[in-house]
């Protein structure tokens, strides 16, 4: 491995080799972007913090990472015609959007597309300016991309750009990644104890909107709805993002975590769901709902399991999220495929229900609709949809922000189509200097009970604080 001063000489030197590749300029004079790919002969497995806006998606088990930093462009949009907004902006970026890879690493530029869990931007003035955009297209000046064991940076930028100035730019974003990247990884600190903030709902409130929801569900207005929880903690110190990523990648291995800086927001995710993939026509999506909790033992913790699989109420859960995910799938893919009975996928503090299904995508649909049609789905929301979400628009006592939304990566394929791979944000937190905000939410479908509820989403809770004590 080189020294890091050796590194930084041999990436400027490849930077100055290589910028003169880009084209300055776009046909006919018309605003483009264009990227720069390098190989980065150091492997990263933590999203660096540059102190500045950034993102980072990493997942433990695959070795994989994208991370971006700096802002090239970003477009936002809120309402019920979010998605297609972005969709003619990511449309308009791939046209437009000229990819140089001299050393032929096989990667590509990327955008991250996120956004909230409802289409109406929250009102509450003082979380305003806290809050992310309703729904965002970023693409990044500076990615990096880890895959199998080999990394990449993307340095990019809009057109038309002086070369000159772009080459002292770039020169200054590799000398603060390599001395963030000179860095030792972050190691978990002595845990802190966390100080209880408040919460909404309390657990009275809570029991009444469980009661209310049953209500609505035996009257057969409503099938399923999902309640949110939001609690939060005070710490001794500052938390850590870095830290706390290493926390969560440690803990939760199978998850794709997730960490958003924007503004003053730190956003932060361990979620084991994803919404879809896309990858030319192949659609992937998860279909996740019926919780159980883990035990040390392996003996109770296998009766967790099998309790699991033969209730009636996990079994019910589960199937209103497949039968939704399977009406969507039927009405813009063939070739569907789905397990004729759920897995159990089993994390470190929960195992859930999972039937992972398939698709071939047809050609009059594309990633924002498929994107559009599943979100929300009932493992968050409810079903049927729109009655659950006009029963929570006026029954949940708070804005669940980003939490139960959707953010992920975006990147064009060599047809001109935008593949991805979208997560829904669960087990999230937000930051802000010693202080979290914690969300988890449990479906209510007949035969839940308050309490019972209640405990699983403080399940729920203490998989990020307990990674909390450690930032």
């Amino acid at each position: 491995m080189l020294a890091p001063l050796a590194l930084l000489d041999q990436l400027q030197a490849r930077l100055d080799e290589t910028i003169g590749l880009l084209p300055t300029a776009t046909a006919g004079g018309a605003d483009g972007f264009a990227s720069l790919i390098l190989e980065l002969p150091r492997a990263i497995v933590l999203p660096p913090d540059l102190g500045c806006p950034g993102f980072g998606f990493a997942h433990g088990e695959r070795g994989e990472l994208r991370a971006g930093c700096g802002v090239a462009a970003q477009w936002t949009a809120a309402g019920p015609q979010r998605l297609p907004a972005l969709r003619a902006h990511a449309q308009a970026l791939t046209r437009r959007w000229r990819q140089v890879d001299p050393d032929e690493t096989g990667f590509a530029g990327f955008a991250l597309l996120g956004f909230a869990a409802s289409p109406t931007p929250g009102t509450t003035p003082a979380m305003s300016e806290r809050e992310l955009p309703n729904a965002l297209l970023w693409l990044p000046e500076l990615g990096l991309r880890t895959h199998q064991g080999q990394s990449a940076l993307i340095f990019t930028t809009r057109l038309p750009a002086p070369l000159p100035l772009l080459r002292e730019r770039w020169r200054g974003w590799l000398m603060r990644l390599l001395t963030a990247l000179a860095a030792p990884l972050p190691e978990p600190l002595t845990p802190s104890p966390l100080s209880p903030l408040g919460g909404r709902p309390d657990l009275a409130d809570w029991q009444t909107l469980v009661e209310d929801a049953l209500d609505t569900i035996h009257r057969g207005d409503l099938d399923k709805v999902v309640l949110c929880r939001r609690v939060g903690l005070k710490g001794r110190r500052p938390f850590d993002p870095q830290r706390l990523l290493a926390a969560l990648l440690y803990l939760f291995p199978a998850c794709q975590v997730i960490n958003i800086r924007h503004g003053s927001t730190h956003f932060v995710a361990a979620t084991p769901e994803r919404l879809l993939r896309v990858a030319g026509c192949q659609v992937e999506v998860d279909a996740i709902a019926g919780t159980a909790a883990r035990a040390a033992g392996a003996a109770q913790d296998a009766a967790l399991t099998a309790g699991m699989l033969a209730s009636d109420k996990e079994q019910r859960e589960h199937a209103m999220v497949v039968e939704a995910v399977r009406e969507v799938l039927d009405g813009c893919c063939d070739q569907i495929e789905a397990p004729a009975v759920p897995r159990v996928l089993q994390l470190h503090n929960a195992q859930h229900l999972w039937s992972p299904m398939s698709g071939q995508l047809r050609e009059d649909t594309d990633l924002f609709e498929l994107a559009q049609r599943l979100h929300p789905t009932p493992a968050t929301n409810g079903k049927p949809q729109g009655a659950a979400r006009a029963w929570l628009d006026r029954m949940e006592p708070l804005n669940r922000g980003w939490y139960t939304g959707v953010a992920g990566i975006l990147e064009p394929d060599p047809d001109g189509r935008l593949n991805g791979d979208l997560w829904v944000l669960l087990r999230c937190a937000e930051l802000s200097g010693d202080e979290a905000r914690l969300y988890a939410g449990a479906g209510i479908v007949r035969g839940s009970n308050p309490l019972s509820e209640w405990h699983e989403t403080g399940h729920k809770l203490a998989a990020v604080a307990t990674a909390l004590q450690f930032a």
